[in-house]
C-alpha cells in the first residue's frame, strides 16, 4: 500500500505585512495585510492580525497570493528538457519522445523525470499540477510517478494514459484504475489519480465508475467528436479538454453546453502551429467557459507558468487586434492581466476539480500560498500588483512556497531537496535513455527536422 507523504505540518504561520492578492471577490485584496495559516488551512486574511505562537514570515515588500496551478504538463518528459527546442512537427516530436526515448523508460526514469518536474515547479511557485502522463507503460511505471509526486510534496492530479509508442502494452488499462483509486483517491490526499482517456468511451466508463476526471488532448483537425458524445451524461464537468485548437463552432457549443473544462498551452500551441487567430482561449471565453493554463512540454520549455502568462497576454492581444485591423466586426476586447492571473489560479483549480479547496486565499481553504518578492531590480517599483505578477516577476522572485500548510520553499531555497543528487540522477537517466535509444540530440543546432511529406 502506497502511503501519502503529507510532510511536517506547521502549527501556525503568519504571512505579515505583504500585499495580499486573494483572487476571491468576497475577500478583499489588501495593500498591506496578513494571512494566517493553521495546520493545512487558511484561517484569516486581514490587517494587523495578532496571534500567539505563530511563526512569522515577513512579507513586507512582497506579494502574498494563491499558488499557481499548471493545468497540463507531461511531467514524465523532465529528463528531455530542451531536447527539441524548435521542433514544429508533431509527428517528428512523437517519434523522438515516444518511439525512440519513451520506449526505453524504466520505472526509475519515470520517477526521476516526474520528481524533477515537480521540484522545479515548486521552485517556480506552482503548487498544483495536472500531470498528463501519456506513457503509463505498466503499473510499476505509474507507481513510480505517483511516488515521485508524493515525495516532492506537490499537489497533483496524475492522469494515467496509454503510451504513444507502438511497442508498449496497454493490457493493464483501464483495469489498473481501480487499484490506483483505492490507494490514492482519498479525502485529504495531495496526490490523486484520473484517466488520460482520449476518446475511448469504454475507458471513460471505468473512470466514471470510480469518480475520476478524464483528460483528452483535442486538436480540431486531428480529432472529431461523433454523435455518441452528445448523449446525456457522456460529457460534463468531469472532462478536461486540452489544446482545443481549430475546433468547429458546433463542437464548441457541445463542450460549452456540457460544462467541460478547457486547458490551453500558449507556448506549445504556438510551437506546433496548432492554433490560428480564432484562438482557443478566446473561443472558450466566447462560449462561457473558463480556460486554464498549462505548460505542456519540457522538451521545449520547462516548469515556468510565468512564461505561459506572458504568452497568453501577448498572443490574445495580437490575435484580436489582427482581426480588428483586418476589418472584422465585434472582435473581442483585449485580454486583461486579471483574466490571465485567473487562468493561472482559479481556473486551474476548477479544471482539477479542486475549486472548493484551492485557487484563492479564502479562509477555510487549503493553505497553498506563495510569496513573491518585488524588490528585484527588474521589478520595483510595484505600482500594480496583478501586473507585477503577470508581466514582471519570474521564478527567481518566488521567495516562499507552501502546499497544504507545509513550506516547500523558504527564503528563495527549496526545502529538503538535495539538488546535487537530483542533478546526478537526472543526468544518469538521460544518458541511459540516449544510449538505449541511439538518439543523439545536438548541442548547437536543431535536433529534429520536419517529417517528410
Amino acid at each position: 500500500m502506497t502511503t501519502q507523504n503529507n510532510g511536517q505540518k506547521n502549527g501556525r504561520t503568519l504571512f505579515k505585512g505583504g500585499t495580499v492578492l486573494t483572487l476571491d471577490s468576497a475577500v478583499p485584496n489588501l495593500a498591506t495585510g496578513d494571512v494566517l495559516i493553521e495546520g493545512d488551512r487558511i484561517i484569516l486574511v486581514g490587517t494587523n492580525l495578532q496571534t500567539e505562537g505563530a511563526e512569522i514570515i515577513d512579507a513586507a515588500g512582497s506579494i502574498v497570493m494563491p499558488g499557481l496551478i499548471d493545468a497540463h504538463h507531461h511531467m514524465w518528459l523532465g529528463v528531455m528538457r530542451r531536447m527539441m527546442p524548435d521542433v514544429d512537427d508533431l509527428f517528428a516530436y512523437i517519434d523522438v519522445v515516444a518511439e525512440k526515448m519513451g520506449a526505453h523508460y524504466r520505472p526509475s526514469d519515470m520517477h526521476i523525470s516526474t520528481k524533477l518536474t515537480a521540484v522545479a515547479s515548486l521552485d517556480a511557485g506552482i503548487t498544483t499540477i495536472i500531470d498528463a502522463c501519456h506513457s503509463s507503460r505498466s503499473p510499476e511505471h505509474t507507481d513510480a510517478a505517483l511516488q515521485a509526486l508524493d515525495d516532492a510534496g506537490i499537489r497533483a492530479l496524475h492522469m494515467v494514459g496509454a503510451p504513444m509508442d507502438k511497442k508498449a502494452s496497454t493490457l493493464h488499462l483501464p483495469a489498473d484504475l481501480g487499484r490506483l483509486a483505492s490507494n490514492w483517491n482519498k479525502d485529504g490526499s495531495l496526490v490523486r489519480v484520473g484517466l488520460f482517456g482520449q476518446l475511448n468511451l469504454d475507458w471513460w466508463k471505468v473512470a466514471r465508475s470510480l469518480d475520476m476526471r478524464i483528460l483528452t488532448e483535442f486538436i480540431g483537425d486531428l480529432a472529431k467528436l461523433g454523435p455518441e458524445f452528445s448523449k446525456k451524461g457522456v460529457l460534463g464537468s468531469h472532462n478536461i479538454f486540452n489544446h482545443c485548437t481549430r475546433v468547429p463552432q458546433e463542437t464548441w457549443k457541445l463542450l460549452a453546453d456540457a460544462g467541460v473544462n478547457v486547458t490551453v498551452n500558449p507556448r506549445s500551441d504556438a510551437l506546433f502551429g496548432f492554433d490560428d487567430e480564432s484562438f482557443a482561449y478566446q473561443q472558450a471565453i466566447n462560449h462561457g467557459l473558463k480556460p486554464a493554463l498549462g505548460i505542456d512540454l519540457d522538451t521545449a520549455f520547462g516548469s515556468d507558468l510565468f512564461g505561459e502568462m506572458h504568452a497568453l497576454f501577448g498572443q490574445q492581444r495580437s490575435a484580436m487586434r489582427y482581426r480588428r485591423f483586418r476589418g472584422e466586426a465585434n472582435v473581442p476586447p483585449p485580454i486583461s492581466v486579471e483574466a490571465v492571473l485567473e487562468a493561472a489560479t482559479v481556473n486551474g483549480a476548477r479544471a482539477a476539480g479542486l475549486e472548493s479547496s484551492i485557487g484563492t486565499l479564502t479562509p477555510g481553504k487549503q493553505a497553498d500560498v506563495i510569496m513573491v518578492r518585488t524588490n528585484g531590480v527588474g521589478v520595483f517599483p510595484m505600482t500594480n500588483a496583478i501586473g507585477t505578477i503577470v508581466q514582471a516577476v519570474d521564478r527567481s522572485d518566488v521567495d516562499t512556497v507552501m502546499v497544504a500548510g507545509v513550506l516547500r520553499k523558504r527564503s528563495g531555497k527549496l526545502v529538503d531537496v538535495d539538488a546535487a543528487k537530483l542533478h546526478a540522477d537526472v543526468n544518469a537517466s538521460r544518458d541511459y535513455l540516449i544510449g538505449a535509444s541511439g538518439y543523439r540530440p545536438a548541442l548547437f543546432k536543431a535536433s529534429v527536422v520536419k517529417a517528410q511529406a
